[in-house]
């Protein structure tokens, strides 16, 4: 029911929800890369949606059949309120016919639209990451690797070597890059532009690799593509190497030269290459000054020579075609820069673990999964009582908060005032350096008669009364020393004396 004026005037509100939607998608907080990528997701689909609506509203402007001119027309005609009435009778039939159908606005299909999407169940149709990628975190090549370690062109390493070295193709000898290589790089290159799809959707990886294919075209011209030296001569001799002959004034210094050189120069000119040394070197000679050769000197196409040339293009056509597969390799690895080393260190993870480890992890759930967890727990935790940080460095429960009495602060005077929180935390102290070092500026030795004394006054008070304790129990020669007289008694020293001066004894 709708008319073309009303499908432009809903291609234009579709395209500005679009960029709407777009703009919330670019401003919404990811947490984690799983997110991340899942939102660059909905806005290339967005995106898609966007051109192609823009699309639809370019053919409505340009109006090839001249629909849209025509209803201009008759709206703006003299009989505008024959046409009015007559769309106001069509939608007034088409509501007879259909009395429960319901409008749905463009901005509630929009925002169902988005709810839509924001499910994981619909991205995971749409993009589908394996078990070892942890949704585009980690690199899967163990089935590139499988391949390359079977390849005969190259020595064996293990995997997390691979990983280092998988792009490093102009290590390889070209001479060595046959058909199996050429399906090996199939399979990698195929790979890593699938990965870089589903990792980065925005990216228009074709124009990029259009780029790629000019730049290589170059370097293959000039001869300075990495892995693929020029021709050297011992290889032109294959196919032929011209030979100025202005240099030269007989057939014999021609001969000179060589039947080898000779060859070469008479393939070059497409001309028979047969016959002894002096033979080869007369028909070279004859075509000196010569515009045109004599056909009887030419070649037959059907030759070694020809078949020789042919399978040389073939070959020089094949070396190309692998080499561009390279260059898109090179490009592709430059990408993945981040995903390889991490992928190196999560292997390297694994291998370190026990088999008890592995049979945890295996319990808990994936390891993408639990390193998606680690990455959620960088940002800092939700903390709103200041609670102490547990070895995983989220906030310990409150009830264990509140089971080892860490809601309750010691205060030392001792210590300068320091804070402890919880009566485990609060006893330790008396033995460590803190507390040490406080009875020692007050020159009060550390002791167990000490304990749980927090003030320094207490504790100055405490330590008077323990030397004076000490004073009393001191052993005094006067008072303590014993003597015994003649007769058997013991008495003391200062009495003894005294009763010797008096000859009492």
């Amino acid at each position: 029911m709708e008319s073309l004026l009303e499908i432009q005037r809903r291609c234009h509100e579709e395209r500005e929800r679009l960029v709407k939607v777009m703009v919330d998608e670019f401003m919404e907080k990811k947490p984690n890369d799983k997110d991340k990528i899942f939102s660059d997701h909905r806005i290339k689909i967005y995106l898609d949606q966007y051109v192609e609506t823009t699309s639809q509203l370019a053919n409505l402007y340009e109006d090839k059949d001249g629909e849209r001119k025509a209803e201009i027309a008759a709206l703006s005609g003299p009989n505008e309120f024959t046409e009015f009435y007559s769309r106001l009778k069509g939608i007034k039939d088409f509501h007879k016919k259909h009395p429960d159908e319901i409008s749905i606005p463009l901005s509630t299909e929009f925002e169902q639209m988005a709810k839509a999407y924001q499910q994981s169940d619909a991205m995971n149709l749409l993009v589908e990451f394996t078990d070892e990628e942890s949704y585009g975190r980690y690199l899967d090549l163990h089935e590139c690797y499988d391949k390359y370690i079977n390849l005969k062109c190259v020595e064996k390493t293990d995997y997390i070597t691979y990983l280092m070295i998988f792009d490093h193709l102009y290590d390889i000898p070209k001479d060595r890059k046959n058909a199996e290589y050429r399906k090996y790089l199939d399979t990698l290159n195929e790979y890593l532009y699938g990965f870089n799809q589903r990792v980065k959707p925005l990216m228009d990886l074709d124009k990029n690799l259009e780029q790629t294919r000019e730049d290589f075209e170059r370097q293959w011209s000039e001869g300075i593509f990495p892995g693929w030296p020029k021709e050297t001569e011992s290889a032109l001799s294959n196919v032929g190497a011209p030979l100025d002959l202005s240099a030269f004034t007989s057939w014999e210094e021609l001969a000179s030269l060589g039947l080898d050189r000779l060859k070469s120069a008479l393939m070059a000119l497409g001309l028979k290459c047969g016959g002894t040394l002096e033979e080869r070197a007369q028909r070279l000679f004859s075509t000196k000054g010569m515009k045109q050769i004599d056909q009887s000197l030419l070649a037959k196409k059907g030759g070694a020579m020809g078949k020789n040339l042919s399978s040389m293009a073939k070959d020089q056509a094949r070396q190309k075609e692998i080499a561009s597969i390279e260059a898109q390799v090179y490009y592709l690895s430059e990408l993945i820069k981040e995903q390889r080393a991490a992928t190196k260190e999560n292997v390297q993870r694994k291998q370190a673990r026990g088999d008890g480890e592995r049979n945890d992890s295996d319990v808990e759930g994936s390891d993408s999964e639990s390193e998606e967890e680690d990455d959620e727990n960088d940002d800092v935790p939700y903390n709103p009582k200041n609670l102490p940080l547990g070895w995983d460095g989220k906030p310990i429960p409150y009830w264990l908060y509140k089971l080892h009495g860490l809601n309750i602060n010691y205060n030392c005077e001792i210590c300068g005032n320091y804070i402890y929180k919880g009566p485990k935390a609060f006893q330790r102290h008396f033995s460590e350096w803190r507390h040490a070092h406080g009875m020692r500026c007050l020159g009060i030795p550390n002791t167990a008669h000490f304990a749980n004394v927090t003030q320094i006054e207490d504790a100055i008070q405490l330590w008077e009364k323990i030397k004076q304790q000490k004073n009393q129990e001191r052993w005094v020669p006067e008072q303590n020393e014993e003597f015994e007289d003649s007769l058997g008694n013991v008495v003391t020293k200062k009495t003894y004396e005294d009763l010797k001066r008096q000859g009492l004894l």
